[in-house]
């Protein structure tokens, strides 16, 4: 994937997953759109940055050659991602929805299980669409 593709990928796996918890979250906790909006465009950019911030750290600690990390690596990086994100979310949870740190938590973790489910769909679909666009020509093979 080229650096532009690969920007288009994280932007159209953002603003899917944007407009899918905006909506989730009006109806589920019965808050305003403009507020669930808000908090759900806020927490798309805490990842953002918490990606780009872990992901650097951790590829200073442990080499930015990828293919040599084992299973076990690769299980503590997403444990340890997913963990410091919501360390920092759920501050900004408890305030916006003014609801304890135990319901948040297990609000949280109902968003770490989403966001699982999500990314696997997400991808198997951008990349079934994007094999049936090079197969019709309409983008080169390795963009």
């Amino acid at each position: 994937m080229s650096h532009k593709e690969r920007m288009l990928h994280m932007v159209l796996f953002e603003v899917v997953a944007l407009i899918l918890m905006a909506v989730a979250a009006t109806y589920i906790m019965g808050g305003g759109v403009v507020k669930m909006a808000g908090l759900a465009l806020s927490l798309s950019l805490i990842a953002m940055i918490w990606n780009y911030v872990y992901n650097y750290g951790y590829d200073k600690i442990y080499g930015v050659d990828r293919s040599k990390r084992t299973k076990k690596t690769r299980i503590l990086h997403g444990l340890g991602f997913e963990l410091g994100l919501m360390l920092v979310s759920l501050p900004l949870l408890m305030w916006v929805l003014q609801l304890g740190f135990w319901t948040v938590l297990v609000m949280d973790a109902g968003i770490v299980v989403f966001f699982v489910l999500y990314a696997i769909a997400f991808n198997w679909i951008y990349d079934s669409i994007r094999a049936q666009l090079v197969a019709k020509g309409k983008i080169a093979a390795l963009v």
